[in-house]
């Protein structure tokens, strides 16, 4: 399927760099946005699923879900970070890739 092969190559292309900025963001931003931390433990659950599946698509329906809700569908927030703004784009890049 089409969707599988977009998912896979952004996967891919910003999976490493997510596993990076994902704690860093969290660890600056945590406090004055704690919806982030949020988004800290979903990412970890989708990593280990990604993870998990190795060369397959996991079912990620869940946790996407979870990501839009909690980041009220990846507005970035106005006083953040470029990394902070760069975890939302990779996410919803990531999300809409699963999505098709």
């Amino acid at each position: 399927m089409t969707n599988k092969q977009d998912f896979r190559e952004v996967r891919e292309k910003h999976f490493k760099t997510l596993e990076q900025f994902v704690p860093i963001v969290a660890r600056v931003h945590g406090k004055a946005h704690p919806e982030f931390l949020e988004v800290q433990k979903v990412f970890t659950v989708l990593a280990k699923k990604i993870k998990d599946a190795g060369s397959e698509v996991p079912d990620l329906n869940e946790e996407f879900a979870q990501l839009r809700e909690i980041t009220n569908n990846y507005t970035v927030p106005e006083d953040v970070c470029e990394s902070y703004e760069a975890v939302y784009k990779m996410l919803a890049e990531l999300d809409q890739a699963y999505q098709v």
